[in-house]
């Protein structure tokens, strides 16, 4: 700033040129009545840093330091000695600055303004060693680096206190806390029945069956709780239940997209990597490394570059109208998915400019990206970045992925994210806003693989580095989620500025270091939860209308939630109903039947999609094709995710077409015609009792449970006037496979499928 005469006493002006002759120092000192630190530094990083900053000067003009508020901009000084002839204020008590945001006002308030005319005319102190930073601290308009999620994981001792019920763990003693905190209770605990089938569907997807249900009605104990937590938690189900989570989060899909939607060979192969992971209880640390870098590691194998699969999932143009420009496009995708499934953070934000919210510079995004470019892609490469699979490591049947070849080229930020206009060039790096987290990766190439940089298996050490405060927490959050239908933090993709802030922060915490104590044992937390009073307790409370008024969103966990099933567990439940489930597990995908009104928005049509054949439609919903162009209309009804963009939280919707698919689907009247023949070849006509007993089947094999005496009278009346409506003429009998009754029986057996008591889990 050059310092102007003008007609206020030679005092003043004295002390404007020693402030900036002595840096803000001495004299300047006597006269300022602004603190610098706590008033106007605030509001200089709030309002004018993003635009007045050494990277991105606006009219020329710096605000970070002193120096640069001396140098001035364009238009020459923007502070002078006295606010009223200062063009900074002109421009703020005009509300011109900051300038109007998607076309609203963003003027300041009356009293920051006073603030700054205070601090011009008292000499505008700025110490000279300060160097303000957009990112230093949060205000209300975006995260700084003293952001709650990149504070270093703390451990509290559980808030043990008489309140909490005996048989309560760590979890239930947090949770209690929280609700005597806000003058809540908590629920009792769910009816034994309740609490199995919540138990089974979570963490199999699969119903219990009587047997199951009757030998825990027996025995509800804790300990018999326990024991039988365990044996899910062993169970090859668990493997594909969590697979299926997981798999929204990585934009797990078969085939490439856009208008070819080419299928990518071998992607079975993750997907039943990610099972096998699950099942054996990997390190989740491990889990990251081989996803990431799995052909870097030491103990490479074909199951390790099995893991790299994750980075070839996207979707992928053949025939892009710049491939030089698409190449960025790819490498965007590789960053999202990567911070979004490992940092729960929207990276990719930074791709064009700093992050607005959080604390990510463009150069950030640019490290990471680094980390994924090994140089030019090669001729005929199937996908981009990685070189033409992984048969350059001796396996040729995997969707793997590997550096090319070449020493890789530099990769340059881009102004704008525009690759015509590149700026300084980078080196694969790390986000800066971790304290005490170094930003850039040593350029070293391991022994066990010549070709490759190294960088990607650097950065995956880097995320799952016990002392990366946001990997422990995303994941634990994560499997909360999926337990209770919320997270502890609600955005479980976004830990940043714009996400939610944590329920209960201090068991986030505490979650987070059990699980890396525990050598970073996915099922260690899944134990902790389920075995929890919080997870068991039912979702009816004596006080339920009072509690609603108090925390409408049960935020502080004073009930279960009740919830819908997704869809593939829909599907899988039609099946398991029928008796007609088949549980072969792993391998390529099967092809389900869709109607032919589904083809017709394919340029192929019915070419584009051949079913195959009906028995091994039987299988679990996990292992259909996952074709981009073509998802399953039954389970897109059920709010099935978009395989385009990582998906950390499905929508539950309640729309007319579930209702209509549940009626009308071919797919559900099969299960229900099948599910009839089966009771009535089991209980004949010969039997005595023949239509009670049916009815009792149906309940039993749908519900779980016996009917009501109720119930098995609208059973009754039901089947008697479907089975008249069912009546045809003797010649047309001859079409059918099932008797009138048989149909009659079917039709209760949809009744039932349509229930909330099947779609719904208390």
């Amino acid at each position: 700033m050059i310092v102007q005469l003008h007609s206020l006493a030679w005092t003043r002006c004295i002390a404007g040129c020693c402030l900036f002759l002595c840096g803000g120092r001495g004299f300047a000192d006597e006269v300022t009545t602004v603190d610098f630190e706590n008033q106007v530094a605030p509001i200089l990083i709030r309002n004018c840093l993003e635009c007045h900053q050494p990277r991105n000067r606006s009219g020329g003009l710096a605000l970070d330091t002193a120096t640069a508020i001396a140098t001035g901009g364009e238009t020459g000084a923007a502070v002078a000695a006295d606010s009223a002839k200062s063009l900074l204020m002109q421009r703020v008590s005009a509300g011109e600055m900051p300038p109007p945001q998607h076309g609203e006002s963003r003027a300041l308030a009356e009293s920051d303004i006073e603030i700054l005319r205070q601090w011009i005319d008292a000499g505008a102190n700025f110490p000279a060693e300060r160097r303000l930073d957009i990112y230093e601290r949060t205000n209300d308009v975006r995260g700084g680096r003293d952001w709650w999620s990149f504070q270093p994981l703390r451990r509290d001792d559980p808030p043990w206190s008489a309140t909490v019920p005996a048989g309560s763990n760590s979890i239930d003693a947090f949770v209690q806390a929280a609700l005597r905190d806000q003058g809540l209770t908590p629920a009792p605990r769910a009816s034994s029945a309740h609490l199995l089938r919540r138990l089974y569907w979570t963490t199999t997807g699969l119903p219990a069956s009587e047997t199951q249900i009757a030998t825990f009605i027996a025995n509800p104990s804790h300990e018999a709780t326990g024991h039988l937590v365990n044996d899910l938690l062993d169970s090859p189900h668990f493997g594909e239940r969590w697979a299926r989570h997981w798999l929204d989060v990585v934009r797990f899909a078969e085939t490439s997209g856009y208008e070819r939607d080419q299928t990518k060979p071998f992607a079975w192969k993750y997907r039943d990597w990610v099972v096998n992971a699950f099942n054996s209880d990997m390190p989740y640390d491990q889990f990251i490394r081989e996803q990431l870098a799995g052909d870097q590691v030491p103990q490479r194998s074909e199951s390790t570059v099995i893991a790299t699969g994750f980075l070839r999932l996207g979707t992928w143009n053949d025939e892009p109208n710049d491939p030089e420009d698409y190449k960025y496009e790819r490498l965007e995708d590789l960053v999202h998915a990567t911070s979004s499934a490992f940092l729960g953070m929207t990276t990719k934000c930074a791709r064009c400019h700093d992050h607005k919210f959080d604390p990510i510079p463009q150069e950030d995004y640019y490290r990471i990206a680094a980390a994924f470019w090994p140089g030019p892609v090669s001729p005929g490469a199937a996908d981009l970045l990685g070189g033409p699979g992984a048969d350059v490591l001796g396996y040729p049947e995997v969707l793997g992925w590997t550096d090319v070849r070449t020493p890789p080229q530099p990769l340059y930020v881009l102004k704008n994210g525009d690759r015509h206009h590149p700026m300084q060039a980078v080196t694969a790096g790390v986000l800066t806003c971790a304290p005490g987290q170094r930003s850039e990766l040593d350029r070293i190439v391991p022994a066990t693989e010549v070709n490759a940089t190294g960088a990607r298996l650097q950065l995956a050490d880097w995320i799952a580095s016990p002392r990366n405060p946001l990997t422990a927490r995303v994941v634990v959050n994560r499997l909360w989620q999926q337990h209770f239908g919320e997270g502890l933090v609600r955005s479980s993709n976004n830990f940043g500025f714009t996400g939610d802030r944590p329920t209960h922060p201090e068991l986030l915490d505490w979650l987070a270091t059990e699980l890396i104590d525990h050598n970073w044992s996915l099922k260690h937390i899944h134990r902790l939860i389920l075995t929890s009073a919080t997870w068991q307790q039912s979702s009816l409370h004596p006080q339920q209308d009072a509690w609603v008024q108090k925390d409408s969103a049960n935020r502080f966990l004073w009930r279960a939630n009740r919830r819908r099933l997704e869809a593939e567990a829909v599907r899988d439940g039609f099946l398991a109903a029928s008796g007609e489930l088949d549980l072969r597990m792993g391998g390529p995908g099967f092809f389900p039947t869709i109607s032919a009104e589904a083809l017709e928005g394919l340029s192929r049509k019915a070419a584009a999609w051949t079913a195959s054949p009906e028995s091994e439609q039987l299988r679990r919903s996990l292992y259909i094709f996952t074709q981009r162009s073509l998802l399953p209309p039954m389970l897109t009804a059920f709010d099935l995710c978009d395989t385009t963009l990582p998906c950390g939280q499905r929508d539950v919707t309640i729309v007319a077409p579930q209702a209509l698919t549940l009626l009308n689907n071919e797919f559900i009247h099969h299960r229900a015609e099948s599910l009839a023949k089966r009771i009535s070849e089991r209980i004949s006509e010969d039997q005595p009792d023949v239509a009670n007993g049916q009815i009792d089947a149906v309940w039993r094999s749908i519900l779980n449970r016996p009917p009501s005496e109720g119930e098995m009278l609208m059973g009754a009346e039901h089947i008697a006037r479907q089975s008249e409506r069912f009546q045809l003429p003797e010649s047309e009998n001859s079409k059918r496979t099932l008797s009138p009754h048989e149909l009659a029986l079917a039709s209760l057996c949809l009744v039932l499928f349509n229930s909330s008591e099947f779609i719904y889990v208390d």
